[in-house]
Parts: C-alpha cells; sequence; structure tokens
C-alpha cells in the first residue's frame, strides 16, 4: 500500500516503488470511492510514478514551488484505503540526497517531521500547495522526511506520458545492490535476489574499494562513477571479502527491464 496525489484531473503523482509488482492498483478516493489505476510511467532516477484514474476522483492539487529553509509545510499521507493523516514541521534543507538502493538527487527536500503514512503522500506548504512526494522516513535517525521536488515531475511530464518513461536521458547502469559509506570504501549491506550483482557473486558484507580504476571512498562517488556506464557494460568491482581482495566483473542492468 502506498500513498499518491490527484495532480491533474485523471493523474495521481506517487512513487515508483509503491507501484513494483502491482498488477491490478486500486485507488481509493479521500471520500473512500474506490477505481482501478493504470501504471502509466515510471522514472526509476527521479524515484517517480504517475497513475492514471477515471476522472471525478477528486479535485486535483495545486502545485507550488519550495521556498528557503525555515519554510512552512505539512505532510499528508494515508494510513488505511479511506484514512487520511497530516503532520507539519518545517522545511530544513534543500540540497543533495543518496540513499542506499543507487538512489541520488541533485535537490531534495529535508523536513522536520516524520512521514505520518505511506510513502508517496504530499509535502505541502502552508497554502496547500504540493512541493514534493514524500519518498523516506529519517524517523530512525531524527524526526524527519525526505521528498523528491515535484518540479521533476513538472519538468518531466510530457515526456513521461508520451513514452510512459525517460528516453531523452541515458539509461544509467544498475547493478542491484543496497550500500552505505564506510571507512576504506562502501560497505554492501544487501544484494536483490537475480539482479546483475547477485548473478556476478557480489554479497553482503563486500565492501566496495575500486570501480573499473577509480578507488571508492564514499558512496556519492560509486553512484557517480556507475553511472558513467550503461546497461550491458562491464564493470569491475574491486572488493574486499573480510581481509581477502578480489575482483568481480559485473554486467550492468537495467533497473526499469528488471522491474518491468
Amino acid at each position: 500500500m502506498g500513498s499518491g496525489t490527484l495532480v491533474e484531473g485523471d493523474l495521481v503523482l506517487t512513487l515508483s516503488a509503491v507501484t513494483l509488482g502491482a498488477a491490478d492498483v486500486t485507488v481509493t478516493g479521500p471520500r473512500g470511492r474506490r477505481v482501478m489505476g493504470e501504471v502509466v510511467a515510471r522514472d526509476f532516477d527521479s524515484g517517480l510514478a504517475l497513475v492514471r484514474v477515471p476522472r471525478g476522483l477528486g479535485p486535483p492539487i495545486p502545485l507550488g514551488e519550495a521556498a528557503a529553509p525555515g519554510q512552512p509545510v505539512f505532510l499528508l499521507a494515508s494510513t488505511t484505503p479511506t484514512a487520511r493523516r497530516l503532520r507539519s514541521g518545517l522545511l530544513t534543507e534543500v540540497g543533495p540526497f543518496e540513499a542506499t538502493w543507487e538512489y541520488m538527487l541533485d535537490r531534495a527536500l529535508k523536513v522536520s517531521a516524520p512521514n505520518p503514512g505511506f510513502s508517496g503522500g504530499a509535502l505541502c506548504d502552508a497554502q496547500g500547495r504540493m512541493l514534493g512526494v514524500v519518498c523516506l522516513s529519517l524517523a530512525e535517525v531524527a524526526r524527519a522526511s525526505m521528498a523528491i521536488p515535484v518540479d521533476l515531475f513538472r519538468s518531466q511530464r510530457d515526456e513521461l506520458l508520451q513514452h510512459g518513461r525517460i528516453v531523452s536521458r541515458a539509461p544509467r547502469a544498475w547493478l542491484g545492490l543496497f550500500s552505505q559509506g564506510g571507512a576504506g570504501g562502501v560497505k554492501v549491506v544487501g544484494v536483490i535476489p537475480g539482479s546483475p550483482a547477485a548473478r556476478a557473486g557480489v554479497q553482503e558484507g563486500d565492501l566496495l574499494i575500486g570501480l573499473d580504476v577509480i578507488r571508492l571512498t564514499s558512496r556519492r562517488e560509486f553512484y557517480t562513477e556507475l553511472w558513467k556506464h550503461r546497461p550491458g557494460d562491464v564493470i569491475l568491482l574491486s572488493i574486499l571479502r573480510g581481509d581477502t581482495p578480489k575482483a568481480i566483473e559485473v554486467t550492468a542492468g537495467d533497473r526499469g527491464e528488471f522491474y518491468r
């Protein structure tokens, strides 16, 4: 289950992760009306997805723009198919963000309030204009949340609806692992079964210390170097498994094709 926001009369904006594995999508409006929706676009680089629904579910939300840190905001998310919950806070940071699942944004919105419900809900300003899509609750480390700026939807809308994905941007290489930055490299904290990394023999606990000829010192550097490659490229990973150095060749995959 996830949250989503009606941004046009027949279009719900949510997260790509919310729609993964969904053969059918049931969308429940704020008054309990249930309709069948169709996933019409996903962009794994931004993390956004679009679901088309019949018109009449409700009025669409107006879109706004995030201002400077200190701006009053609120988060709105579903907690059951018919229940919604709101939590207020402040926009505390507008800046780069990277996450464990081969994901990085040059500009993300950080808020001083935990996500009150399922991911994919709306981050709004005091006037009720949508500023972003709530992607991640940081409640385990702070009472905070991260949101994807709605500007990414606004700038990509036409291309997403026409093609179902972004075709003007070269597809990124994808390995299918989860990572954390650490001393001396980037630690693998999980591997997706059946992913390129899993097929090549990468294991949880491995320490990535190099990609091709580049020594890795941070997760941001790892993503930057990885995304210079394209699906189908052979990437050489230098790792430490315990105290043993290893070199593993991984044929990069396409995340969109993997989750099709």
